[in-house]
């Protein structure tokens, strides 16, 4: 389908809605998208949207949605939109925020990797996270009133640390839906005879006593119940396998080294070795949840290997 019969069906399935169709044109331009993402949005984003807003009316309080999907999935963009839809279209106040943005400082990572495990030196898995943080800022929005000043934490990954709070963004006043993504979101702890196996060579060759993973899942089974608990309405965007994944981070660090300041030379971009490393840290888990979360979501986001929608799946309405 070309770029212009792409866009002209779009029009008329948007065209009570010109300022819509304005917006997520513009939208698809800062995200360096293909105008023929204007369809994506129209058969799957548009409805799921819609289904996100029919959920918040159950109950009349603050919805969490939780999406999940492993690195290069698309979570970030799915939520953007999501957020754009739900504003213009069904007037809600919309808080958007990933689990990335709860690590920990470098500085507490280093301190973790002192006194548990080093490889917890490195950002990602469960135990990297500032839970309480976490859970604070899900309570406050959630309870948020007119008056009510939200700063909503934000962690910058070129430099690996949290970022000033200056920088952080603020939300003022109630909130109807907060959609709170990332790649760990809502994944259950393992079974704890599934870790005495090594399943990668970080595991064998830098956890050969299984410490950090154990010490991982100890985190599932404990404090991130209680972070993840809120979430009411699972969204997963599921990868066609693990072998795509490495590919599709490998993009995002492309892109963001593309954004860096030349100027700053404390930025932190991986080279294809640290990278394949980086990947191994967050394997188990992204296996695991490619094997339970599609049974335990709401709905399920089929993707192909060109980060292409093929199904979108309602489960357990």
């Amino acid at each position: 389908m070309s770029n212009c019969s792409s866009i002209n069906q779009a029009k008329q399935a948007f065209k009570h809605t010109p300022a819509l169709l304005a917006a997520l044109q513009a939208h698809i331009q800062q995200h360096a998208l293909p105008a023929t993402f204007i369809t994506t949005l129209q058969n799957y984003y548009m409805p799921l949207a819609e289904q996100i807003y029919q959920q918040s009316q159950i109950t009349g309080q603050t919805s969490v949605i939780g999406i999940n999907g492993a690195q290069g999935t698309g979570k970030s963009t799915l939520s953007s939109f999501l957020k754009l839809i739900l504003e213009q279209v069904y007037g809600c106040a919309v808080v958007q925020f990933s689990i990335d943005d709860l690590y920990h400082t470098h500085a507490k990572r280093q301190q973790l990797a002192r006194e548990v495990h080093p490889l917890l030196q490195t950002r990602g898995v469960p135990g990297t996270h500032d839970v309480n943080l976490g859970i604070a800022l899900l309570e406050t929005l959630s309870t948020a009133t007119a008056s009510t000043k939200v700063f909503i934490p934000y962690f910058d990954k070129a430099i690996d640390d949290r970022a000033p709070r200056e920088q952080w963004s603020l939300h003022q006043g109630k909130v109807d839906i907060i959609l709170f993504e990332g790649w760990c979101v809502a994944t259950p702890a393992q079974a704890e005879s599934a870790l005495k196996q090594a399943l990668n060579a970080l595991e064998a060759n830098e956890d050969p006593h299984a410490i950090w993973r154990n010490y991982v899942n100890l985190q599932l089974q404990q404090s991130y119940l209680a972070l993840f608990s809120p979430i009411e309405y699972l969204i997963m965007l599921k990868a066609p396998s693990f072998e795509c994944i490495y590919q599709w981070r490998s993009l995002q660090e492309h892109k963001l080294a593309q954004k860096q300041d030349s100027r700053n030379h404390n930025l932190k971009i991986m080279n294809k070795n640290q990278l394949q490393r980086f990947i191994m840290h967050y394997e188990r888990l992204t296996r695991f949840n490619l094997q339970v979360l599609p049974e335990q979501a709401q709905v399920v986001i089929e993707l192909d290997d060109k980060h292409q929608i093929t199904d979108l799946k309602y489960l357990q309405q």
